[in-house]
């Protein structure tokens, strides 16, 4: 009957070792790096939505208001330089590499509303068709990675938590490759709309 009752016992831990194992908590940092992961998928995925839409934007623009060409020329080359950032899977954990991520996507974003107010100064634009439907949907792209981004800020602020909460952080033990995660900050830049003025420029005084 002993016997019986210590193979009774065995089988049962057998069984229910997966399932304690999975409800102490060694599975949520892993879990919760994904998430965090798949939220930055997102984020990557809306600016680069909003690249695509910025050659069309550029070249509407140009056909109405050549004239600001300095804009224009900017807008390009904040694109270029966004674009050329290269991400892997070692930025989000790297404060260098996301810093210089975030900077030139923030960098395109106050050029490209710079350009959007462009159009107050040419009725023309303003009016035509075709700026209008990439002006819309610029702007749904703006607010998608508005949200993606607070998002992934708080996926990876529900993942960072692991490694400083207790229990949690002693299974950080078992997931030496899992680092915490960079969260996007607002710049400095981002807390104002950019200003531009359209004002002719006044003449230099003459000497005297």
């Amino acid at each position: 009957m002993s016997t019986l009752r210590k193979r009774l016992a065995r089988a049962a831990l057998i069984v229910l070792a997966p399932v304690l194992v999975a409800s102490c908590g060694i599975n949520n940092i892993p879990t919760k790096e994904e998430t965090a992961k798949a939220q930055w998928a997102e984020v990557q995925n809306q600016y680069q939505r909003r690249s695509d839409l910025i050659p069309n934007l550029v070249e509407t623009v140009k056909g109405y208001a050549a004239q600001e060409k300095s804009v224009l020329v900017e807008v390009t080359e904040a694109r270029a330089s966004a674009t050329q950032v290269k991400v892997d899977a070692s930025t989000l954990t790297d404060p260098a590499k996301f810093q210089q991520y975030a900077a030139a996507q923030d960098k395109l974003s106050g050029v490209l509303g710079r350009l959007m107010m462009i159009q107050e100064n040419y009725p023309d634009l303003k009016s035509n068709q075709n700026f209008m439907a990439l002006q819309s949907q610029l702007e749904g792209t703006e607010n998608r990675i508005a949200i993606a981004r607070r998002d992934y800020n708080e996926a990876v602020r529900d993942y960072n938590l692991e490694f400083k909460t207790i229990p949690n952080s002693f299974w950080a033990a078992f997931h030496k490759d899992s680092k915490p995660m960079q969260m996007f900050e607002a710049s400095a830049a981002a807390q104002s709309a950019p200003s531009v003025s359209f004002s002719p420029t006044a003449p230099a005084p003459k000497a005297q």
